[in-house]
Parts: C-alpha cells; sequence; structure tokens
C-alpha cells in the first residue's frame, strides 16, 4: 500500500525560510505540505500539490477543535498532540469522523499508535508528526500495518531521506509462478498498446498483462538491443486493448482505460514491483498472436503482437522473443485464486475463456 508523505512548513518563522520546505516537497514528490492560515495561495504559486491548512478553502482543511469537524464540507484532517490517554481517545473519536488523523507525540513511541491503528482500520487514514527517518520508519511499521504516512517536521535532508525510506516501504513484492507453454498461433489483426511511461525500466522489468483478470503473464519492456530496432526502455509493448494489467492499487483495469497521468506497475522477475507514471499510450493495428500456458492445472491466455521486440520472462529470469517461443516452455506469470469484479478481488469464481 502506498505510503503518503506530508511536508510541515508551517513553524513560527517567516515565510521566505519556511518556503524552501514547501519547493522541497514539490521536487520530491510529496503528496501534501503543511503551511499556515492564508498560505495556501503562495503554496499555489509554487507548483501543484496538496495543501493542508486551518483555511476552508484549502484541499485539506487542518481542525484542532474535535467540536468544529465535520463543519467546513471539504477532506479534513483532525490536529492532535497526544500527552495522555484521554488524547489518544479523542483522536480515535475523530478519526470516525475525519479524512485523516495527524498525531504528534513526544513522550511516547508504539503503544498509542498500535491502539489508534486498531481503532481506526478502514476509516480515517492515520499520519503520524515525526522530526527524521528512524521514527518515521517506526511509524510506518507499527504492528506490520504502520501508519497511513509520515508527516515530517525536519530540514530538507530529512525530508529527502524520508521519502526514500517511503518508496522503499511501498515497494510491492508478488509472488510470481511458473506456467508452461502449450499453445501458439497467429490470430490476425488487432488494436494493440503500447505503454509509454515517464521513467526507465530496468533490464528485467515490465508490466503485467493478460486476457484474464487472475492470470497475467510478465511482459518485458523494450529495454533489449536488436540490430533492427533501437530500445524503447521506457515502453512496454503490452497488448491488444481487452487486455488486463495489474495496477499499483492491486486492481487490474483494460490496456483501453489506461490514461496519461495514470499510474502503473512495473515487475521484475523477482517480483519486485514499483509505480511508474504513464506518459502516453499508442494504439495501433498490428498482427496478433495468441498465447495459451498451464500452471497448477489452470490454463491462462493472453494476447501479443507477433513481432520478435516481444518478450516474455523464463523461469531463469531471461527473455524469450514470442518469435523464439515454443510449446513447453516455461514462463513467468501471476495468479490469484479470487476473481475480478469491476477490477477489483472478489471471493467468487469466475471463469474467463
Amino acid at each position: 500500500m502506498k505510503k503518503e508523505l506530508w511536508v510541515k512548513a508551517d513553524q513560527d518563522r517567516e515565510w521566505e525560510k519556511r518556503k524552501k520546505l514547501v519547493t522541497t516537497a514539490l521536487e520530491t514528490g510529496a503528496d501534501a505540505v503543511m503551511v499556515r492560515k492564508g498560505e495556501s495561495e503562495k503554496v499555489k504559486e509554487l507548483g501543484k500539490i496538496t495543501v493542508v491548512s486551518e483555511n476552508e478553502s484549502a484541499d485539506i482543511v487542518l481542525v484542532k477543535d474535535f467540536q468544529d469537524l465535520r463543519k467546513t464540507g471539504g477532506k479534513e484532517a483532525f490536529y492532535k498532540e497526544i500527552e495522555s490517554k484521554g488524547d489518544e481517545e479523542e483522536i480515535s473519536r475523530a478519526g470516525k469522523k475525519a479524512d485523516y488523523v495527524v498525531v504528534k507525540a513526544t513522550n511516547w513511541k508504539v503503544i498509542p499508535l498500535e491502539n489508534l491503528i486498531a481503532s481506526l482500520k478502514d476509516k480515517a487514514k492515520i499520519i503520524v508528526e515525526v522530526t527524521n527517518e528512524k521514527d518515521a520508519k517506526l511509524a510506518l511499521e507499527t504492528l506490520e500495518i504502520g501508519s497511513d504516512g509520515v508527516l515530517v517536521d525536519a530540514d530538507v535532508n530529512e525530508i529527502k531521506k524520508t521519502k526514500g525510506l517511503l518508496d522503499r516501504i511501498s515497494t510491492e513484492k508478488l509472488n510470481l509462478q511458473i506456467a508452461k507453454i502449450t499453445r501458439i498461433k497467429p490470430v490476425g489483426m488487432g488494436d494493440r498498446v503500447c505503454v509509454d511511461t515517464c521513467s526507465i525500466f530496468n533490464v528485467g522489468e515490465g508490466m503485467l498483462i493478460g486476457s484474464q483478470s487472475n492470470a497475467l503473464f510478465l511482459i518485458h519492456s523494450e529495454t533489449i538491443e536488436t540490430p533492427y530496432v533501437a530500445t524503447r526502455p521506457f515502453r512496454v509493448n503490452a497488448g491488444p486493448v481487452h487486455a488486463y494489467t495489474r495496477m499499483p492499487d492491486g486492481k487490474t483495469t483494460y490496456l483501453s482505460e489506461l490514461n496519461a497521468g495514470d499510474e502503473v506497475l512495473a515487475v521484475d522477475s523477482k517480483g519486485n514491483a514499483r509505480s511508474m507514471i504513464i506518459g502516453r499510450l499508442k494504439i495501433e493495428k498490428r498482427p496478433l498472436m495468441l498465447i495459451e500456458a498451464e500452471s497448477n492445472g489452470k490454463k491462462l491466455k493472453t494476447l501479443v503482437q507477433n513481432a520478435e521486440t516481444i518478450r516474455l520472462v523464463d523461469k531463469k529470469g531471461k527473455v524469450i522473443s514470442v518469435a523464439n517461443l515454443k510449446e513447453g516452455d516455461e514462463v513467468l506469470v501471476y495468479i490469484e485464486e479470487a476473481g475480478r469484479h469491476f477490477g477489483m478481488k472478489v471471493e467468487e469464481s469466475i471463469e474467463e475463456k
């Protein structure tokens, strides 16, 4: 699950000295910045980012009095410093009304946060105020689930270190399995989707693609050099418009429903996954190939462009061009037992042929 990074920039000093914290939040890709009342427009002049403040026009309204909750009409974050068990209980009650609770604590480490995580499960998101990367790690990993994010009250270097920590924690690990190819068949023309991202894929990375939402093949990125075609290390030639891909939030979506600015999931042969932003999609008519495989009695299918630059990944992590693919080859796939309904995992039997 993606953890949120908020940057605190409402300290008791003049705006010009705090502006560097705001620009750092923008440059590191922080999710939100907290500023003083009346400073939302100053932030917006520097760049687009979610603003948290006591202004009712803020993207997230900061509320410090329990009695004022649900009076603004917009998203709200209840801010409270824990100094007693009573404070913890008030935060827990606030979390049943607010969208976020922002917790500051100076004289405790774990127990109150454990209690809040337990009491606010599936309710308000918990953001913990921290002053360094070490405390951020503790907050984000408490009870294994951890807080939903951290509010960093620190200098520029500590903000950047904490951002690196969040990126590492938010990296998903997927259990890839081996499937044996059982059929390969050219099927004619169709609308094929190339996914071009705003980042560079590593060799060994690709996307999970398939005709069944719960059975996806690892399709390699165009990072491999050939004598005939230049590399496109930002691209996965994914498959036809009907195919599914797994998203960073755990859902699946059709390739045809992706858009520039969406996040997609890059996955390597060990199952390490990270988010990448789409820059554009290229949809073109191309000859397609049906690939069928089997894993533990389950039949899997996908279609890809019939071209040598399209590659699957074998059980050793090496790439196989579909031009050289043959029955009996073993490739990496991702399989879920649950079905999918509108992209969400559901505990019911759904058969896709």
